[in-house]
Order: C-alpha cells, then sequence, then structure tokens
C-alpha cells in the first residue's frame, strides 16, 4: 500500500539517537552510529521523531509500504519492558560494574585542586530563569553523575561555564521547559551538554536540544559523551 512514512537521510544525521528515543512504537534503532527506520509496519507515520532531530534529517515521504502493525507494535513493547524489568533500575545504566584503578602516590607539595564552580544554585529546578549569572554566560548542562565519573569534569568542563545539573530519571517533570526560558531570555552564548552513556541520560540531551529548538535562538552548542568508566566518548 501507499502511505506517509519516514524517510532519513544519513549524510545528515549526527547519531544523536534522539529520535530513536522519541519513537515510541520502536520503528527507528541505531545502526553503526546512524538511525534507521527498522520496520516500516511499526512506523504510525505521524512523525514524533521529528521535531527530535536536531539536523533535519528525518522527512515524510510517500511511498509503497507494509501498513501500520499496532499488534505487533504492542508486542515488542511488551517483549521490551519485560527484558527491562529484569535489569537492576529497568535499565542498562543500573548494571552493577567495578572498575579496576591503579593506586598512584601524590606528588610531595602537590596543589589543592581549585573548584570552578561559579554560581548557586547548580540545581536546573533550582535556578532562577532570570538570574544575573546568564547574563553572558557559556551554559555548561549536566547530568549529575558526570562530575563523578569523569576526573577533570571542573577544568574541561565547568572552567568559565555557568553550570546546570540534574538527572531525568530521578528528577519529575521535564527539564525543557525550564532550559527553554533560561535560553529565551538570557544572552546564552553557547550550550554545552555533558551526559554519561547510559540510555536514561538521553533524558538531559533531549531537553536540552528541545530547549534550543524552542527558545528560537541559534546558539553554539555541544554534546559530550562520558563513559561509566570515567572516559569521553566524544
Amino acid at each position: 500500500m501507499i502511505r506517509r512514512i519516514i524517510e532519513i537521510d544519513e549524510s545528515k544525521c549526527i547519531g544523536c539517537g534522539l529520535c530513536a528515543e522519541a519513537c515510541h512504537e520502536g520503528a527507528i534503532g541505531m545502526v553503526n552510529g546512524k538511525a534507521k527506520l527498522l520496520r516500516d509496519d511499526y512506523c504510525d507515520g505521524l512523525g514524533d521523531c521529528l521535531p527530535a532531530c536536531p539536523t533535519g534529517a528525518i522527512t515524510f515521504v510517500e511511498r509503497e509500504a507494509l501498513a501500520y502493525d499496532e499488534a505487533a507494535v504492542l508486542a515488542n513493547k511488551a517483549k521490551k519492558e519485560q527484558e527491562q524489568a529484569a535489569k537492576p533500575c529497568g535499565c542498562q545504566g543500573g548494571k552493577a560494574m567495578q572498575f579496576e584503578r591503579a593506586e598512584e602516590q601524590p606528588a610531595a607539595c602537590a596543589a589543592p585542586v581549585r573548584s570552578e564552580l561559579r554560581q548557586w544554585p547548580v540545581q536546573i529546578k533550582l535556578a532562577p530563569v532570570n538570574a544575573p549569572f546568564f547574563d553572558g554566560a557559556k551554559l555548561l548542562i549536566a547530568a549529575d553523575c558526570t562530575a563523578y565519573a569523569y576526573a577533570n569534569m571542573h577544568q574541561e568542563f565547568m572552567k568559565g561555564r555557568v553550570t546546570l545539573i540534574g538527572c531525568p530519571k530521578l528528577d519529575e517533570g521535564d527539564y525543557s521547559e525550564k532550559l527553554t526560558e533560561i535560553i529565551r531570555q538570557n544572552d546564552i552564548k553557547s550550550v554545552t551538554v555533558v551526559r554519561m552513556e547510559v540510555p536514561c541520560c538521553g533524558g538531559i540531551e533531549r531537553a536540552a536540544v528541545t530547549a534550543l529548538q524552542n527558545s528560537g535562538k541559534f546558539i553554539p552548542w555541544q554534546v559530550v559523551t562520558v563513559s561509566r568508566d570515567g572516559r569521553i566518548l566524544d
């Protein structure tokens, strides 16, 4: 049958995975670092994934495709929920891991590491939208765990930036509305998002991208992912 269905331009895809997270039907997946339409019959043609894509790589086309199979989608969702329920905390990010670290002797008379935190409060939910420290700021939006996982967080990411932190898995609600107003109402010069590699951490990246889109401003931005053992992945 001929029907409306999404099409993904691989040349524009940056592999952020936001479209896959936004697709409630599971029609989109990440293959070799690129978003792919996995099954035509999982795509309902409504396009929840379109606004999630920061590069405009997803569009609608009219083509021959299998009909949307709601029963198959629901069965796939149920299967995934069962698989997630069998994991600690319901996601891969809760899997227990232990990292071996070589013991290092501190250098004699080593200078103490200085904090680069420039403002208070730091929690996204507590920061006033019109706080004076946002004027002309380079904004860092970081997942809570990144500061514990990545040893040089202060020097590499917090230095010279206003820092906002949050945990999309534990905090109630969505950060995107608050972040939209912070970016819209202040002279923000750039946005850096630092997240963990675990899937649930995609929520903070998605909120930041949504806020940038909804603010109506064109601001330089980047996303940095930290592995669970403290390495920069991209």
